[in-house]
């Protein structure tokens, strides 16, 4: 693993690779990151391609091109590509797993406070339907607590479902620890890694999920409408087909099917190849960055937003943990968080607000109705924070 600090010239490099770094000060890196030129580049080269000679004709002519990327999302990830389906987003990715499962009245489903919102909404559905959802708050000083996970289990738990980086907070969640009380029990285990795909090194072997999912908007880099489910081969009999078109069988008749033996079972067939190529590009990016380098970066330069918020008097950071990533939170007395964002955005200063339903369970514990996220990536610098802290100090 290289553990080597980015040198000022690479950060510029990344810069110089990213138009938008040109025209604004980007710290919503969690909504949607600022795509890599190559990124979109592909995208327009391929529409451009599919106007001028026909959809499924550029389709052909790219068939294997696009048929690489599953093979390189499975080498992000250390994964087959057989265990990789391409959906529209980690929504999605999340239910086609979640529903799967098929969770009956009395099965018990643990998870913890930091779920998304559309998470939050699938546990309660399977809720309303019997099936009991215990979660699992963090401690004192923010972290994840093991000991109350594992006692929590009983022979009635069928799912461990967890986020590994939440929405509305900057922790991280112990998800090798997680997988490890898992395996110990058999209990299936699905992870959320839409927060941390591309920051965080991510290797579903260690980790010891069963299931991923995630987007590639975010700290990925790539298009917006591009995800991926994770779904280790030994369980893919297990989850229930509730979608199904031509993509999931290999053969039919008027009174049968034979569904195919690897994740794109659970593909619908058409899809926007154009930002699957795109998405492709931002991962071949990242990938020949290295994820341990960036998660090093985004590691110390969201401890330097941290520290440069908590020196301006009235700035409250709510991020608790021992493990925290490039998501800062926080609060600037007496001031609306809009009015905040939008005081930023006159100064071309990009962050987003974060209010209770993103994290429901978590922001209603903690009695936040809603916090300004600044998500930074590694081609943030330390001027860009200076000049954010700048801006804010001039509200007080």
């Amino acid at each position: 693993m290289n553990q080597t600090p980015f040198t000022p010239q690479e950060i510029a490099s990344f810069r110089s690779d990213t138009k938008g770094t040109d025209s604004v000060t980007h710290l919503n890196n969690a909504g949607a990151s600022l795509p890599p030129d190559v990124v979109n580049e592909a995208i327009v080269s391929f529409l451009q391609e599919e106007a001028q000679y026909g959809g499924y004709e550029t389709e052909a002519k790219y068939k294997a091109q696009l048929d690489h990327t599953h093979t390189l999302i499975a080498q992000l990830i250390n994964a087959g590509a057989d265990e990789i389906a391409l959906v529209e987003n980690a929504s999605a990715a999340w239910d086609i797993a979640f529903h799967g499962m098929n969770l009956q009245a009395g099965d018990e489903v643990v998870t913890s406070e930091m779920e998304y919102a559309s998470n939050v909404l699938g546990l309660v559905s399977a809720q309303l339907r019997g099936v009991k959802i215990i979660v699992i708050n963090n401690d004192a000083q923010g972290n994840f607590p093991l000991r109350e996970l594992e006692e929590a289990i009983t022979p009635q738990t069928k799912l461990i479902a967890v986020t590994h980086i939440p929405s509305t907070a900057g922790n991280v969640l112990p998800v090798v620890a997680i997988g490890a009380i898992a395996q110990k029990h058999r209990i299936t285990y699905l992870l959320d890694a839409a927060q941390s795909i591309g920051q965080v090194p991510l290797d579903v072997k260690q980790i010891g999920c069963d299931i991923l999912v995630t987007t590639g908007r975010k700290f990925l880099r790539g298009p917006r409408g591009t995800a991926f489910l994770y779904v280790k081969k030994e369980i893919q009999d297990t989850l229930q087909l509730f979608q199904m078109d031509g993509r999931t069988v290999t053969d039919m008749s008027q009174q049968n099917y034979i569904v195919r033996a690897d994740a794109k079972r659970f593909e619908w067939h058409e899809k926007n190849h154009a930002v699957q190529l795109g998405f492709q590009k931002a991962i071949a990016y990242a990938l020949n960055i290295g994820i341990d380098r960036i998660w090093q970066r985004n590691q110390y330069i969201a401890t330097y937003t941290r520290n440069a918020l908590r020196s301006i008097p009235g700035v409250t950071v709510h991020d608790q943990g021992d493990d925290l990533c490039g998501i800062v939170t926080f609060s600037v007395a007496n001031i609306d968080a809009a009015q905040v964002r939008a005081t930023l955005a006159e100064h071309h200063i990009n962050v987003t607000i974060g209010f209770a339903k993103s994290t429901l369970y978590y922001m209603n514990r903690k009695q936040l109705d809603v916090v300004v996220r600044a998500s930074v990536h590694y081609y943030n610098t330390e001027q860009e924070i200076d000049k954010l802290c700048e801006v804010i100090a001039t509200l007080l």
